[in-house]
């Protein structure tokens, strides 16, 4: 009798390539892994590239917290063009002669924007405003807004500003970035405001995503190159990678795996999502500290 192979079991760091939705990277991952449970966290528009995080089985327990943390960004900001959709891949809507701005200029924009900023999401984005996404709104015409949100952008430098003309002739500046930001972060959002900052519209031209987490892009892989031969990453080992650990002793591990609430040290408070581990190195769950106690988030033991 021909049993069918155990699908792999953990993240797999993707090199996402332009052009392709989240979505797209998943369902090529499904035929790859061989399994219908695959995620993955935090989405990448598809003009965007580099490193999205998938989970394969039990792995997709771990993305939802995995995408609250931190983001890094290589991106190119182009200032004297603004387009509907904040990048590259939208209509052009204006056009203004930024060849006399200033570095000083830009890095007094920058700098408003850098920190813990409120910040409006992009209209053609997937942000759901009573329940519809943005994208579809403004692809109808619908006329709204999206309220602003708090997010925190740790870094915002300007590696290089260079002269170009745009096709329709505007003397335009591109402006090669780097940004570390939270969670829900838009990166063309950044790029809208600062042109709008500085008079002359801005838009992302191109977009490469560093880092998610402790996950770099040195470690990620092409979809080519997971054809060929499909790395995944344990999941005990992705969790120990991306949360504080606690190790337990074999009663305490017996007791959390069969929900009773542990008291939890108090090193831990305020520290978000917690890898569990028995004296045998199970990864066994994923915990949080909650009046004392540890909240259970996910099971894997």
């Amino acid at each position: 009798m021909n049993r069918k192979p155990t699908p792999p079991d953990g993240l797999v760091i993707v090199d996402k390539p332009s052009g392709f939705t989240s979505h797209d990277v998943v369902a090529k991952m499904r035929g790859i892994a061989k399994t219908r449970r695959v995620g993955h966290a935090g989405t990448l528009d598809p003009m965007a590239t580099g490193v999205l995080v998938l989970g394969v089985e039990r792995a997709t327990k771990l993305l939802g917290h995995l995408a609250l943390t931190e983001k890094e960004y290589l991106g190119t900001v182009r200032l004297g063009q603004t387009t509907v959709t904040d990048d590259a891949e939208g209509e052009i809507t204006s056009a203004t002669d930024a060849s006399r701005i200033t570095r000083d200029a830009i890095d007094t924009g920058i700098a408003k924007l850098t920190g813990d900023i409120m910040q409006v999401p992009s209209k053609v984005s997937a942000i759901k405003i009573n329940g519809v996404r943005s994208y579809k709104r403004a692809r109808e015409g619908e006329e709204f807004d999206i309220p602003a949100r708090p997010v925190t952008v740790s870094s915002f430098a300007v590696y290089d500003v260079r002269d170009a003309v745009a096709e329709d002739g505007t003397p335009v500046l591109d402006l090669v970035v780097s940004v570390v930001c939270s969670s829900g972060t838009y990166i063309r959002a950044l790029a809208r405001d600062l042109g709008a900052d500085l008079g002359v519209g801005g838009h992302l031209t191109a977009l490469r995503r560093t880092r998610v987490g402790p996950y770099k892009l040195d470690t990620a892989k092409t979809l080519d190159q997971l054809q060929q031969e499909l790395t995944v990453m344990p999941v005990a080992e992705a969790a120990t990678a991306a949360f504080p650990r606690w190790d337990v002793d074999a009663k305490r591990a017996r007791l959390l795996v069969n929900g009773v609430r542990l008291d939890m040290p108090e090193e831990y408070a305020g520290a978000g999502a917690v890898a569990v581990f028995d004296p045998e190195d199970r990864f066994l769950a994923l915990v949080e500290e909650h009046r004392g106690k540890a909240r259970s988030l996910a099971v894997f033991g």
